[in-house]
């Protein structure tokens, strides 16, 4: 059983990805849409101060605002395809249609039991406007609850097929037609039990936002420590995208979620000052400061004759995590092989977003160095004091370069450069030429798929296939058949997780690219 639930969650946590993943993309247009509508902006840039220009970041991020004001039908969506095993195109079409069964059941039957309140004001009612129909205030977790039963009935029917006269109401429209009345009840259902839920989830918000700065830093600290288990997107998830981080009144209209809030604000030039929410998206200062300060940490206390590789090493990776916010190279490079160095990296990313809150930092830059210049240049110093992020991330930076530097000299941590058999290998054209001698396929892509396969076990030994962010994401028969140091000095996979049977191989950025090349070695189609 435990083992069963594990697998769903980290499987749920994958789906996540495809919603979560989008949302930063709708933030930095807002943001961009923002620049062009900035009054300090237009005082020291007069061309901008044009109806061209104005008009263009209006419609740019008021259009854009409206994706966090449907977040529900985003994430049904976005987890019905991720969670289908097969047909995902058409688990997605099929949880928009119950989307729209589930919002006028609920409707209808509120009407019918006289609960609809008036619709001229609704905050404070529990009650909201979802795609023009009024419902109960379930924000995204509506969409959770409906992508997951979505997902779980196309799974169980979608190969459902008939024979005669009663064959067109095979496969997806099989599944819709189940789906209906599950809508329907669940609607019914909700209707009564969602206000004992929501006071319990308010109750829950109101203990954190009473935890202070200490909550701040359990936050900050277990959306590290999760990164092995590939759950720690369960543990912002809620905070960003629900009333668990803040409810705020944005032009008229309520959002909830530190990183909602925070992109309908920057979308409102009357906002002056962002507001004070306890749990802040600001994981950027360990991703684009202390990481690096790490790898500093370990080039400088690598072997001398390694360290020419060392370099080559970790200077993409330091790049990628300040850059694009990827942090998982770097951490997969110390975590398992030093992990009082991944338990430090967690406290002080917990103390960074600690450091910030006391000091009333509301800049952002989740995703590296180019969001931090989209979200928080355009706004000013007023409004975010970002100066004083990067002030604090240069202290960071030195505090994560001492204490490293200290425990791996001090506890001869086997660190990037510092292993005993000097295998910091980078794999060179005669290693190549050496695999095509042995019969290894010559194309460079095919010879990764065979590489990884071979390493994982087999072909015979792989269940399933499938990748989030940074990692790809198996199932296999057998896991003592994989070889974790073959995937990682031939393939260039930065870490290798073993859980029952699921292994994550982590590739970084590059793992879409990797997870077609196995595809194609496979022969999947799906």
């Amino acid at each position: 059983m435990k083992e069963r639930i594990m697998n769903g969650l980290q499987r749920f946590s994958k789906a996540m990805f495809i919603p979560v993943l989008i949302l930063p993309i709708a933030g930095i247009l807002i943001a961009v849409g923002n620049l062009f509508t900035n009054p300090l902006l237009m005082e020291k840039l007069p061309f901008l101060d044009n109806p061209v220009t104005k008009g263009f970041g209006t419609i740019l991020s008021g259009s854009l605002v409206a994706i966090l004001s449907n977040l529900g039908l985003i994430f049904c969506v976005g987890l019905a395809v991720g969670l289908a095993n097969t047909k995902k195109a058409e688990a997605g079409f099929t949880a928009v249609l119950g989307f729209l069964v589930f919002i006028n059941a609920m409707n209808k039957f509120m009407g019918l039991r006289e609960t609809l309140v008036e619709a001229d004001s609704l905050s404070g009612t529990g009650q909201t406007m979802v795609l023009g129909v009024q419902i109960l205030d379930m924000g995204v977790f509506l969409g959770i609850i409906l992508g997951i039963m979505t997902a779980y009935v196309h799974n169980k029917f979608c190969e459902t097929e008939f024979s005669n006269a009663f064959q067109i109401y095979g496969g997806s429209r099989f599944v819709f037609i189940v789906l209906i009345p599950a809508v329907v009840l669940l609607a019914v259902i909700l209707t009564y039990l969602w206000p004992i839920v929501q006071s319990g989830i308010t109750s829950l918000g109101t203990v954190i936002n009473q935890s202070g700065n200490f909550g701040i830093f359990i936050y900050g600290m277990l959306e590290r420590l999760l990164i092995p288990t590939g759950l720690h997107h369960l543990i912002y998830t809620p905070f960003l995208y629900t009333s668990l981080g803040g409810v705020a009144e944005v032009g008229g209209q309520v959002f909830e979620g530190a990183r909602n809030i925070y992109y309908a604000e920057i979308a409102d030039p009357a906002v002056k000052v962002l507001s004070q929410s306890v749990i802040w998206d600001a994981r950027g200062i360990s991703k684009m400061f202390g990481l690096i300060g790490a790898c500093l940490a370990m080039y400088q206390t690598a072997k001398p004759e390694n360290k020419t590789k060392v370099k080559a090493i970790l200077i993409p990776a330091a790049v990628t995590s300040f850059i694009a916010g990827v942090t998982e190279p770097i951490e997969f490079s110390f975590m398992f092989v030093a992990p009082l160095l991944f338990i430090v990296h967690s406290v002080l990313s917990g103390l960074s977003m600690v450091v910030l809150n006391v000091l009333s930092v509301r800049a952002i830059g989740p995703n590296g160095f180019i969001d931090f210049l989209l979200y928080n240049l355009p706004l000013g110093i007023g409004k975010t004091r970002w100066p004083m992020y990067i002030l604090v991330g240069l202290v960071f930076f030195v505090a994560y370069y001492l204490i490293f530097r200290f425990l791996i000299t001090k506890f001869n941590f086997k660190t990037v450069g510092r292993e005993d058999n000097n295998e910091v290998k980078l794999h060179t054209k005669k290693d190549y030429q050496n695999k095509v001698a042995a019969g290894v396929p010559v194309d460079a892509d095919q010879l990764l798929g065979a590489q990884i396969i071979s390493a994982l076990g087999g072909e015979d030994n792989i269940k399933t296939v499938d990748n989030c962010y940074t990692r790809l994401r198996l199932t296999v028969e057998n896991t003592e058949l994989v070889d974790e140091a073959s995937l990682k000095n031939q393939t260039g996979a930065s870490g290798v997780i073993i859980k029952n049977e699921n292994v994550q191989v982590v590739y970084g950025l590059q793992v879409t690219k990797v997870r077609k090349i196995v595809d194609a070695a496979m022969g999947n189609t799906n």
